[in-house]
């Protein structure tokens, strides 16, 4: 029987339950909140320093208030997998306020986007639903600094935390078939860029020059978890 939900450790730092029978799930909370991220990638690179001496676990894949840290059941028990993943997560908060003073220092990467028209379709019906201009949109959008808070869906996609409240707007109930490589979009209480030409249900409202992901660059991604981003409409 599946382990999926079993609590084998609940504790001010964060629960951790068995995801299946070959794997554990470090929860941190249920908000989008770009301290949680940047706790979450510090634990999982905490996680994989320890895998250099312990081979039994697998690579740990950090979200953005998650880590979840796979193992092999047959090489090691969950109550040994959980102690280190516990131990990974304390020294992490301990470390915690050293990493907070090197962001205060941290420059945002600036994105030019043009806004609105054929590269952001969306715009006007997102200032519609939420009663505003399409320029209060842009003022709003590119009037915040965002944090990356991890890549995932596809390579070089940042979810991008910090969405000003009167934005923060649902997806489109019905996802196009394309969306092109570089195109701002909004979903939820999140913003981002998709780094690729690819189906997607984001609400688009503008596009960026910007590539996103890259292979002719030594590191493919121009974001990583982490990273702040300001948004700059094109003059």
């Amino acid at each position: 029987m599946s382990g999926v939900g079993r609590t084998t450790s609940h504790e001010p730092g964060g629960s951790i339950i068995a995801f299946g029978d070959g794997a554990v799930l470090l929860s941190l909370g249920d908000r989008v909140d770009a301290a949680l991220a940047d706790r979450a990638q510090a634990i999982a690179a905490r996680i994989d320093a320890v895998r250099a001496d312990e081979p039994r676990l697998g690579r740990a894949v950090p979200a953005h208030a998650s880590v979840l840290v796979p193992f092999d059941p047959l090489a090691i028990g969950i109550d040994a997998v959980t102690a280190i993943v516990r131990a990974c997560a304390d020294r992490a908060l301990v470390d915690a306020g050293g990493a907070e003073d090197r962001a205060a220092t941290r420059q945002p990467l600036e994105l030019t986007v043009r806004y609105g028209g054929a590269d952001g379709p969306d715009l006007e019906e997102v200032a519609a639903l939420h009663d505003l201009r399409p320029a209060d949109v842009v003022e709003l959008h590119a009037g915040a600094t965002y944090h990356v808070l991890f890549l995932g869906f596809a390579p070089g996609f940042a979810y991008l935390g910090g969405l000003p409240a009167p934005l923060v707007t649902p997806r489109k109930a019905t996802p196009r078939p394309r969306v092109p490589a570089g195109s701002v979009g909004i979903a939820g209480e999140q913003t981002g860029v998709y780094p690729l030409a690819m189906p997607g249900g984001w609400q688009l409202i503008g596009r960026t020059e910007a590539r996103l992901w890259d292979h002719a660059r030594p590191s493919p991604a121009l974001l990583r978890p982490g990273d702040l981003v300001r948004f700059v409409p094109a003059r």
